[in-house]
């Protein structure tokens, strides 16, 4: 649970005004819909993984505009008085749907669709994007060095690369999408991440000797421990962490140097000494393709920093919210480069006999035509403003996105650089199933 109120300065200056300008003419109460999508994926990536949502629907819940705001408001002139007083009122108690967090996303994917007067939805802008493309993006990576890592955990340790709360926020994204655990505390009290953690090179370099550093450790947190053996050199290390826990010591971490290599050494030494259970757990700047590239190096374990916090690359999801109906009424964007689909979406995910997805079916005007195999993809997440109750959770968002990952076609599992792995039809513009094979990002 989040202690500081998500409040409703986290928002930019412009959704106020266009606020203010709606009441001035009337339309602020107009009944309109916004949709989230990402008009592409980030270059080479196959598929998405929708995260963030747990976040955001406890974000939307206590997004409010307490006296300190609207004082601040008020003395910066951001806003008239008109505005600030229904500010100071301001409750949503419109319907949210979206896709299940976990789930996967491609081009087009009508991720969250936001329904309200446009005054209350046309706030939630930019607290819904900064959310959602920040986890999302977190997860899509997470995920991708998960499948690299195969039957092996990966653990996140990027804390200290990145702004303390979005680290708390990582962590979470990264376990919804099979990472096993987590150094940063926070995520644990917070969302129930199962943490790890032992030591660093300081608490080695503190004491007078390496062996007198594991001595203390194994003496303070007992044989099943990690202990860091390339402070110094790795063999004499590897001999001291033995000496110190003897052959049931937990495990070994390598945080340096050529990492294939030294896990194949190490793997040699410790059998030669007797622990034949002890793990080898590596870190150093992994990101997925170091992962593979590991796959056949006697590795138990993976410790990521720098690259799941950061998206591997690729640091959003690239979402867009935009209005797409007004009173009924389908409404859509014609910008070059950066049109929309107007409209109400519905969308189906389509299978093959066997369980595997093979499009992602978007229909504007109705429920695309029932085939055996589809899955509606949106699920109810608010109604009138209040949590509908199953829609959120941690552990139902790992199972969902398991079972995602499971379903995609063999290639979608791939580290190969590729476009999304199926591709997103708007069934208006063919026939149910014949499969249009545009590139997506032509048909919005």
């Amino acid at each position: 649970m989040l202690d500081v109120l998500a409040t409703g300065l986290l928002t930019d200056h412009y959704e106020l005004t266009m606020l203010a300008a709606a009441l001035h003419d009337g339309t602020a109460e107009r009944p309109c819909v916004f949709e989230v999508f990402a008009r592409h994926l980030p270059p080479g990536r196959r598929y998405g993984v929708v995260a963030g949502t747990g976040r955001l629907l406890e974000a939307v819940s206590r997004f409010r505009f307490d006296e300190a705001a609207l004082a601040f408001l008020a003395e910066h002139k951001v806003v008239d008085a008109q505005t600030l007083d229904w500010l100071a009122a301001y409750r949503f108690t419109g319907d949210i749907e979206g896709y299940a967090e976990g789930d996967l996303y491609f081009p087009g994917s009508p991720v969250l669709t936001v329904s309200a007067g446009f005054g209350q939805a046309v706030l939630l802008e930019t607290l819904a994007l900064s959310i959602l493309n920040h986890d999302s993006a977190v997860a899509s990576a997470a995920a991708r060095m998960v499948t690299a890592a195969g039957e092996r955990p990966c653990l996140e340790m990027g804390s200290r690369r990145t702004h303390e709360e979005s680290a708390v926020a990582a962590a979470r994204a990264a376990y919804l999408a099979g990472f096993t655990a987590t150094s940063n505390l926070e995520a644990g009290r917070r969302y129930g991440v199962p943490t790890t953690g032992t030591s660093a090179h300081a608490f080695t370099l503190v004491h007078d000797s390496e062996a007198d550093a594991f001595a203390a450790q194994v003496d303070a947190l007992g044989v099943a421990t990690t202990l860091l053996v390339d402070t110094y050199d790795v063999d004499e290390g590897i001999r001291a962490a033995v000496a110190a826990a003897g052959p049931e010591l937990g495990a070994i971490r390598l945080d340096s140097g050529d990492l294939a290599g030294l896990a194949r050494h190490a793997r040699e030494l410790l059998d030669a000494l007797g622990a034949t259970g002890t793990r080898i757990v590596v870190t150093s700047d992994l990101d997925e393709y170091a992962i593979a590239a590991l796959a056949v190096a006697p590795i138990d374990g993976y410790g990521v920093g720098t690259s799941v916090v950061t998206g591997s690359g690729a640091p959003t999801a690239g979402f867009v919210y935009k209005l797409v109906e007004r009173a009924g009424v389908p409404v859509a964007k014609t910008s070059v480069g950066k049109p929309s689909t107007g409209g109400r979406k519905v969308a189906v995910r389509r299978h093959d006999q066997h369980g595997t997805m093979t499009a992602e079916v978007v229909r504007a005007d109705g429920e695309p035509a029932a085939r055996t195999g589809d899955r509606r993809l949106s699920v109810p997440l608010l109604r009138s403003g209040e949590p509908v109750p199953g829609s959120a959770g941690l552990a139902q968002a790992r199972a969902v996105h398991r079972a995602m990952i499971a379903a995609l076609p063999p290639r979608g599992r791939t580290l190969s650089r590729g476009d999304a792995v199926i591709d997103t039809v708007h069934e208006e513009d063919h026939e149910a199933g014949t499969g249009d094979r545009r590139r997506p990002e032509r048909l919005l």
